[in-house]
């Protein structure tokens, strides 16, 4: 439901003519404009986004981004829809109640905290309940590495991206015979081709020279080797562009030897589940790392990482990945001023080290954390 009590501190209450817009918004993270209606929410009005706080922590970090944004003075208002795991919502097959999803079709925009969804009780997982409903179907997450935040790399600047809407993720299992279930992995042309398409404009647009593309076309002849005829048909459209087809397997091996060789990776679903966690541990972890839903008519971003249930409610939580999802979603608004002070008021905090939190190697709180950020901007 909303209501001003979800956060009291802070809520107030087809291919070408797609992707023609693509272009840079920033060096760590770009994305889309694909709509007119999208286009329209640079024009300098106040703008509201559905946000969905999540559960354990989320609401303690999605209270940290809002405030962090008051403090930017960024002209957003905020549409909250809390999401109960314990409470499915037949209309939508899902946690995610109906009206959430009509809220981030009108708004074109949401922004996601962790959601908790029951594991093995046959429950449609609330965040590939998003994507579908909502046909998001690219997943963008820029891996990068944050000057003063050591780690076994410092060169890393790379992207992963993710069809998000089909493959092994499609939903459709069943029981063939007692002990004995059939999962099914579906990919599509139509699928192959827009994320693939995405992709090559994406780098296009970034400046970045070669995009690799993630298969296992060696064992699944037919549906990797789809994706991987359709990437090379897309290809062909990009003269600039290097085309670097590479195995999962080798691509995982390759990405921990020197991933300074990387710079945009596209690759079906479950690959870009696990790929995608892979390089976010190059740069320090699911904690730092932003990530965003692009769909046609409308864009979610995330935080990734888990609820964390077992620090609920003690301020602890890490609001960074949160916080540069925002980011994200604001230069996918147009709002580029807001998102790069945003961006370098938190890095600058992580890299000085004095009040990160514990995942961080420090013992600050999220509210001092967050107001280490605030008191930047």
């Amino acid at each position: 439901k909303r209501c001003s009590c979800v956060l009291p501190l802070v809520c107030k209450r087809r291919d070408t003519a797609m992707l023609r817009h693509a272009r840079s918004l920033a060096s760590r993270s770009v994305t889309v404009a694909n709509n007119s209606s999208l286009r329209a929410l640079s024009t300098g009005v106040r703008k509201t986004v559905t946000l969905f706080p999540g559960d354990g922590i989320g609401p303690e970090i999605s209270k940290a981004v809002c405030n962090v944004f008051e403090a930017a003075g960024v002209a957003i208002d905020w549409d909250p829809y809390v999401v109960d795991p314990a409470r499915p919502d037949p209309r939508t097959n899902s946690c995610i109640p109906l009206e959430a999803l009509e809220s981030v079709r009108k708004h074109k925009v949401g922004l996601k905290g962790p959601l908790a969804t029951p594991i093995g009780k046959g429950h449609m997982s609330n965040n590939l309940a998003l994507r579908k409903s909502l046909n998001l179907y690219a997943n963008v997450r820029p891996c990068k590495s944050i000057p003063g935040l050591k780690t076994a790399y410092d060169n890393v600047d790379l992207v992963i991206i993710r069809e998000n809407t089909e493959g092994e993720y499609s939903g459709l299992e069943h029981e063939v015979s007692p002990g004995v279930v059939e999962s099914l992995k579906v990919i599509t042309k139509t699928a192959s081709q827009r994320v693939c398409q995405f992709a090559f404009d994406y780098a296009r647009a970034n400046k970045r020279s070669t995009v690799h593309v993630v298969h296992k076309a060696s064992v699944m002849s037919l549906s990797d080797g789809l994706f991987l005829r359709c990437a090379e048909k897309v290809a062909d459209k990009f003269s600039d562009i290097s085309f670097v087809p590479i195995t999962v397997d080798n691509a995982a091996l390759e990405l921990a030897r020197d991933p300074s060789k990387f710079e945009v990776l596209v690759m079906p679903n479950l690959y870009g589940d696990i790929v995608s966690d892979l390089c976010a541990g190059l740069v320090g972890g699911l904690g730092l790392t932003p990530s965003g839903n692009i769909g046609e008519d409308a864009s979610v971003f995330e935080a990734v990482h888990g609820t964390a249930p077992d620090i609920a409610g003690q301020n602890k939580g890490n609001p960074t990945a949160l916080l540069l999802s925002g980011c994200m979603m604001l230069r996918h608004m147009e709002l580029t001023d807001a998102a790069d002070r945003i961006e370098t008021a938190a890095l600058t905090v992580i890299g000085e080290g004095k009040w990160t939190t514990a995942d961080l190697g420090g013992s600050a709180s999220t509210t001092e954390y967050t107001s280490a950020i605030c008191d930047r901007l």
